[in-house]
């Protein structure tokens, strides 16, 4: 009898979260374009199913599992992905002009919309009172006293230390060419721009690109190996589905803050010059004593910019020398250009392309380098390292205007505009949205420093595509704050490496050649590999998927 009643008293209670739950899974969305979700997985299943079509390339970046998707689902602008209850209800953004109503500033968001809470799963990495996390007035004050210290103009009094690195990475490729042997070219750009993030962000030297140096090498070891946690996952999960690697990232999260610690004490107690624009002179500024809030806060800014600054231009500069490698084209106009602006003669001599960048109107000579910034523009359509990830409170009625003719209100789910996807749109950029051409850029007078990218729209004057179909470094009041360092640094590292080097793929992406030896090119112009195309998989951001494995010999 008794058990009879809790039946009765149960029935009711599961017909009505069962209900409940197949009201949220099928009635909730019904409005957005999406593909059949299944009841229990929701779009999980459907994410597996596309992930093992592409099982030929393990470890494949999500975005090109969501851009399957949404080919699959007709190509809208937006597209509904739901993994609850694992993650939230997520809007894949495809179209830039929606993009572009995320990003920009609006009277309900100065700021342009909230960044994601998912932003979280990458504490341990940049820390919880990191500018990437704040929202809002503590992000503006953020924003404004760092922004001293990537302006432009400052920027460039930091060449004498971004080529002094570089010639320290030329020394290196020049044993790689004695030697033959292949190598992961990411990871040498990374202790490059590694040392040169260092520079800007702590005005400390460390000596990243010599691996057998005492000089903060504990706090480098340690650095690399809390990054290396985050290697082929897509953190689309919680930290509770794997307990053990989040317990692994908090420790070695301790471990780094610690060391950092110990730097910028060292650095408060020394005498600071007020002219320094350093993150952490910046930080500092003003602030004769260290207490814990201050402590906190400048730690966690140093990590977010050390890592940005390191990874965003490493990812740049090995797609574009692999890109160069494959387009005889691309490499022989990039080469002209260089011998134009600096001379034939500057390609074989290190000491005297250093002084003409150097000298008077060396800053006017980089901002001519119009066809190797075209390499830059078209390496990052191609292969930009990260998307953005953005949500709007529940309740906020955030709505958005599809180009299909549809208004979205997008309201408590993840807004991701996925860069891979909207800089690849053929109707923005025809059939050879997929080809590296670095051509389309030139008389494109849209560039690519933060004042060319500030969200505005409006002014198409010049442009041969919408300013808003090319955001690798996102658009609006939050875009990223190195990118002029980026594309400064590289330039200059173009400038002194791609006359004086040759490199040659190994293994995925290699070259194919005929039975004299020669390469073989395909109607696009570009030399045609053996087998499998590169591709990028998740390591936080989209990294090559071997390293970028390469030989390389003196030219």
């Amino acid at each position: 009898m008794a058990g009879h009643l809790v039946l009765w008293v149960l029935l009711p209670v599961v017909a009505y979260l069962l209900a409940a739950a197949w009201h949220r899974r099928f009635k909730q969305y019904a409005n957005f374009p999406q593909l059949r979700p299944s009841f229990i997985w929701g779009h999980m299943k459907t994410i597996r199913e596309f992930t093992v079509k592409n099982n030929d390339r393990p470890g494949l970046h999500i975005d090109w599992i969501l851009r399957d998707m949404v080919k699959a689902a007709g190509n809208p602008s937006v597209l509904f992905v739901d993994t609850r209850p694992a993650s939230y209800a997520m809007a894949v953004i495809s179209s830039h002009e929606v993009a572009e109503q995320l990003s920009r500033a609006t009277k309900q968001y100065p700021w342009s919309a909230p960044k994601s809470p998912t932003i979280a799963e990458l504490v341990n990495l940049v820390g919880h009172q990191s500018i990437l996390s704040k929202q809002r007035e503590e992000w503006k004050s953020l924003r404004k006293q760092y922004n001293p210290g990537f302006a432009p103009r400052h920027l460039m009094t930091l060449l004498p230390c971004i080529i002094d690195k570089t010639e320290i990475f030329l020394g290196r490729l020049d044993k790689l060419c004695e030697n033959g042997e292949s190598f992961p070219l990411t990871d040498l750009i990374i202790s490059l721009t590694f040392d040169i993030i260092g520079a800007v962000t702590m005005g400390i030297d460390f000596d990243a690109q010599h691996p057998n140096s005492s000089r903060q090498g504990e706090f480098i070891r340690a650095y690399d190996q809390l990054v290396q946690t985050f290697q082929g996952r897509s953190n689309a999960l919680p930290w509770w589905c794997y307990p053990r690697l989040s317990l692994k990232r908090f420790i070695l999260g301790k471990k780094v803050d610690s060391l950092l610690e110990l730097m910028i004490r060292q650095k408060h107690s020394e005498e600071q010059p007020q002219e320094k624009r350093s993150v952490l002179s910046l930080s500092l500024q003003g602030h004769d004593e260290l207490d814990e809030q201050l402590l906190t806060q400048t730690i966690d800014q140093v990590k977010t910019f050390l890592f940005a600054g390191h990874d965003t231009t490493s990812i740049l500069l090995a797609w574009a020398f692999y890109f160069l490698h494959r387009h005889p084209e691309a490499q022989k106009a990039l080469v002209s250009e260089l011998d134009t602006l600096f001379g034939p003669e500057s390609g074989a001599s290190f000491e005297l392309l250093k002084q003409k960048l150097l000298g008077p109107g060396g800053d006017e000579l980089l901002n001519n380098m119009t066809y190797t910034t075209a390499v830059i523009k078209e390496t990052l359509r191609l292969c930009p390292p990260a998307g953005t990830a953005r949500m709007a409170p529940p309740g906020s009625n955030f709505v958005v205007r599809t180009p299909e003719g549809q208004e979205l209100c997008l309201d408590g789910m993840i807004l991701y505009n996925c860069a891979t996807i909207i800089q690849r749109d053929p109707q923005v950029f025809g059939d050879t949205a997929d080809e590296f051409m670095p051509e389309r850029w030139l008389g494109d007078k849209s560039g690519i420093m933060s004042t060319s990218n500030d969200g505005d729209s409006s002014i198409e004057e010049g442009r041969r595509f919408p300013a808003s179909a090319w955001r690798p470094f996102e658009r609006g009041p939050r875009n990223c704050i190195g990118q002029d360092l980026a594309t400064i640094e590289a330039r200059v590292i173009i400038a002194f490496v791609a006359r004086t080097y040759d490199f040659t793929k190994v293994g995925l992406g290699e070259l194919k050649r005929d039975e004299k030896g020669a390469f073989i090119i395909e109607q696009a112009g570009k030399y045609r590999v053996k087998s499998k195309e590169m591709y990028n998989t998740q390591q936080v951001t989209a990294k090559p998927v071997d390293g970028m494995l390469m030989t390389v010999k003196r030219k």
